[in-house]
């Protein structure tokens, strides 16, 4: 009965239990003082991460094989050959052979067939450009804007054509290829595979499990003791510190190894901004689950939550492509600010200092989404 009438108590103040003093009168006193249920609870949830197999996978292999794939995917290599199609008429045996005698004919590759079959093909992304001879001599391109490899192919093959019918440049110029490491797609792809690493480990690592263990009646059981709602939610929160270190080292390090991503910046600059960005989508995740009562209420309050950061923070491709007037929104969430810091850091060699507005941004987002969270946070 004495834990029944201590539990709401407990539930609605920051205090230990009320007749802790007198249950201690004599007892010896605690060598940890004010944080010994702090290091406490930091320890049995980093003890419950080692029940949970399957965040290793989610946590540290997932990561990995993403970067793995999409760096085999976009790694460097010769130039796409345009594929095209002429349509079967008279002139179309002249094309195919101007295109073949022309200097760009390495990186074109033609093909006749009827006119319907060319362009039901043409239409369904089967050949990046169809080709129409005209009776006078001329040509007519059938492209589609939508498609960059549609556009590059229009300009290509009309410059084959125009050389191969005797067209002389104005101009001479030169081209020199440069694609060196810190400006390909990989070393975009690696800081932002590992912000958004954070966001979802910091997300769902936090609150799925705090749902996990109201659901489990965990909780009534924590309050029932001496122990401050600060204390516990801080541990949550912080536990996410030492899955960082690991996060960091090892998709840092499998970029370096693997695919020779160059580190400007210091290990200890990139270290820090990892830790800021993991309490801080701690403290997002505490906010998202703080009332939650069902493993399925907080699924979807967590993908409500990151789908915006997922399409608009730069994690896969530049959020510079969005319209003038989203910036100012995309640049406020926490994600982009991440990204944005680990970037400049790690590419371009970029000072703390000078990522202080970013670190801001994630500082407040943490912040407020903590103290939201343990004003609302119920036990039940």
């Amino acid at each position: 009965m004495a834990t029944e009438t201590t539990a709401p108590k407990a539930r609605d103040a920051e205090r230990v239990l009320p007749n802790e003093s007198a249950q201690n009168a004599g007892a010896p006193k605690r060598r940890n003082g004010r944080w010994s249920g702090y290091w406490q609870l930091l320890k049995v949830r980093l003890l419950e991460l080692k029940r949970e197999p399957e965040v290793v996978f989610w946590v540290f292999v997932f990561p990995l094989l993403l970067a793995l794939g999409l760096g085999i995917a976009f790694r460097n290599k010769p130039a796409d050959i345009s594929s095209v199609v002429v349509i079967a008429g008279e002139g179309a045996q002249k094309t195919v052979a101007m295109l073949e005698n022309s200097p760009q004919h390495s990186g074109i590759r033609a093909r006749v067939l009827e006119r319907d079959a060319a362009l039901k093909a043409f239409h369904f992304g089967k050949f990046d450009l169809a080709i129409e001879p005209q009776t006078d001599g001329g040509f007519k391109y059938y492209y589609d804007p939508a498609r960059p490899e549609s556009v590059l192919s229009r300009a290509e093959v009309d410059a084959a054509l125009q050389s191969a019918a005797g067209r002389k440049d104005a101009i001479a110029t030169s081209t020199e290829a440069s694609s060196e490491p810190g400006s390909r797609y990989i070393d975009f792809l690696i800081p932002g595979l590992l912000g958004m690493n954070l966001m979802n480990s910091g997300m769902w690592g936090i609150g799925f499990a705090l749902v996990e263990m109201r659901q489990r009646k965990l909780l009534k059981r924590f309050v029932a003791t001496p122990m401050r709602r600060t204390d516990f939610l801080l541990a949550l929160t912080s536990s996410r510190l030492v899955l960082m270190v690991i996060e960091v080292g090892l998709l840092l390090g499998f970029g370096v190894v693997v695919f020779h991503m160059p580190v400007l910046g210091s290990i200890f600059s990139v270290m820090l901004l990892g830790a800021i960005g993991a309490v801080s989508f701690g403290g997002i995740g505490l906010l998202t689950a703080c009332r939650a009562q069902k493993i399925e209420s907080v699924s979807g309050l967590i993908n409500l939550v990151m789908m915006p950061m997922w399409i608009f923070s730069g994690v896969f491709f530049s959020y510079e492509r969005f319209p003038a007037i989203t910036q100012i929104f995309i640049k406020a969430l926490p994600l982009t600010a991440l990204n944005d810091a680990l970037r400049a850091t790690i590419i371009e060699g970029a000072s703390l200092a000078s990522q202080s507005g970013r670190l801001l941004v994630l500082v407040l987002w943490g912040g407020i989404s903590f103290v939201l969270a343990l004003k609302w946070f119920r036990w039940t």
